[in-house]
């Protein structure tokens, strides 16, 4: 079975040329077949103050209104991902952009309104992944954003880990997959304010009691919970990983049953 590399970037990274340019140059030197997943959150928030547009986050997640969701999609599925596919195409990695919307990638639903209305956002259905498949046989490199629809004509903005890790989880009956989400941190840190306290390994339990005891909270609950997921459901391995791809100076957390 080949292997297929699915890196998923994110956070402060993407907002940092220097970073993000080398990350993408490491990427592009990958030998085996690969994907890279992109979310954008901070250059959405920054546009939104921009253009006056109200940000309200509950819990840690976005409310989508109908005016975050035009400058999400402008961001994600626009200017965020067609420079990233031209600094791939810099590096001699032929790559192609997508939203959920493109070839029917990835359907979602609208989240269901419980205690809390998070507005415009999906809620993943179902996944393209013979579409996906097809391309990656091509040689070519998908960049997929956080961006889905629900088939009746509506757009929706959906979390980039979540997709992450059901993209790696319906190409594991094609390939043996390996999933790597990559942000600012060193990996899983046991101190926030420690970027050298890296877990080497973290497994479901230990995460549930550091959960308990707030080592582990905000932004990395959704990494986390969306890692052993995929681990459980196919994928072959999942590490949550620093700003760097290259194995020898790579600083990661694996994730273990």
């Amino acid at each position: 079975m080949d292997k297929i590399l699915i890196v998923k970037i994110g956070g402060n990274l993407i907002n940092n040329s220097h970073v993000l340019n080398r990350l993408l140059k490491s990427f592009a030197k990958i030998e085996t077949k690969k994907i890279l997943i992109h979310g954008g959150g901070n250059q959405v928030t920054k546009m939104c103050k921009k253009l006056n547009v109200d940000v309200k986050i509950r819990n840690g997640r976005r409310i989508t209104s109908i005016q975050d969701l035009e400058v999400a999609t402008m961001i994600y599925a626009g200017s965020l991902n067609k420079t990233l596919v031209t600094k791939l195409q810099s590096f001699n990695c032929n790559s192609i952009g997508l939203s959920g919307a493109d070839a029917n990638l990835i359907e979602s639903v609208k989240r269901p309104v419980k205690e809390i209305d998070y507005g415009l956002v999906g809620d993943i259905k179902k996944i393209n992944s013979i579409f996906l498949k097809n391309l990656i046989d091509q040689n070519l490199t998908p960049v997929i954003c956080s961006i889905t629809h629900d088939k009746n004509g509506q757009l929706l903005n959906t979390n980039a880990d979540t997709i992450s890790s059901e993209i790696a989880i319906s190409l594991s009956k094609y390939y043996s997959v390996n999933l790597i989400y990559c942000h600012e941190k060193n990996g899983v840190l046991s101190n926030q304010n420690d970027d050298n306290s890296t877990f080497d390994k973290l497994n479901e339990k230990e995460f549930n009691n550091y959960l308990k005891l707030k080592i582990i909270s905000n932004g990395m609950i959704p990494k986390l919970t969306n890692s052993f997921y995929a681990l459980n459901n196919g994928v072959k391995s999942v590490k949550i990983a620093g700003q760097s791809l290259d194995e020898k100076n790579m600083k990661s957390t694996t994730i273990t049953n």
